[in-house]
């Protein structure tokens, strides 16, 4: 004669499989934060970096004017297309401008005029400020812009995020400026990496907890729900909003 479970071994089950699906949800919980612990460290290292690197050499990483002299040119005299077009092997890498300006040579088109943002990790890694080694170049020929974490760009420690080290313009309409100069970006290809929390909780660590004003910023394209508004003096951050909408940006230099 077969028999069923009673009620005990059933609560008993129960009871087991909560506690496993709370563990679960705990643990992750806890990953997540860790994770985002790792996006404030890595942004202030990063900053601490780039400024150790303009007191040590006199200029922006990226944007350095003698940067050949220390570790080698790519190809072509070490400036313009012949040289920021072509990948770096080990420590080569290109002249900037020593505009104090990370962003692209002076009519620069085509493959190479995000240069000097790329040799920006060229020059930190072979300054030993940052771990890695970086090809200084998009990824594709046809497309100034495609970062790939680790290869082109510092990587993350949540998966397929990157930082990249850009002049910003105080007309940017990617994110809130309220003055130009020279930032790292935490962002992930195509999407938003965070929910309005949780930049909410990096920027509060590092700044003063709201997308338009100090040093971290957030994104502010038209349409963004990551902010309760625009309008920089009155923007904060969307809290009820659950969604990975949200980038931040930092000013570096």
């Amino acid at each position: 004669m077969r028999q069923g479970f009673s009620l005990v071994e059933l609560s008993i089950v129960l009871v087991i499989l909560g506690l496993l699906t709370g563990g679960i949800l705990t643990g992750q919980s806890l990953i997540r934060a860790a994770e985002l612990k790792s996006v404030s460290t890595q942004l202030s290292k990063i900053q601490t970096a780039a400024y150790s690197f303009r007191d040590k050499y006199f200029a922006l990483p990226g944007d350095m004017p003698n940067a050949t002299r220390f570790w080698g040119a790519v190809g072509g005299g070490g400036t313009g297309a012949a040289c920021f077009g072509v990948a770096s092997n080990g420590t080569l890498t290109c002249d900037g401008t020593g505009d104090g300006i990370i962003r692209w040579p002076a009519g620069s088109t085509g493959n190479w005029n995000m240069g000097e943002r790329y040799h920006a990790w060229v020059q930190l890694s072979n300054a030993g400020l940052i771990e890695g080694s970086y090809t200084g170049v998009s990824d594709d020929p046809t497309n100034a812009n495609t970062n790939v974490p680790g290869k082109n760009v510092l990587a993350g420690k949540i998966s397929n995020t990157f930082f990249t080290l850009v002049y910003q313009d105080i007309g940017s309409t990617s994110y809130f400026a309220h003055k130009a100069g020279n930032v790292v970006i935490f962002s992930i290809n195509g999407a938003n990496p965070l929910t309005p929390e949780e930049a909410w909780n990096i920027d509060t660590k590092l700044d003063d907890g709201r997308p338009a004003s100090g040093t971290v910023i957030s994104n502010s394209s038209t349409g963004s729900v990551c902010t309760t508004t625009l309008v920089m003096a009155t923007a904060l951050y969307n809290l009820q909003n659950t969604t990975q909408v949200c980038s931040l940006s930092m000013y570096a230099l």
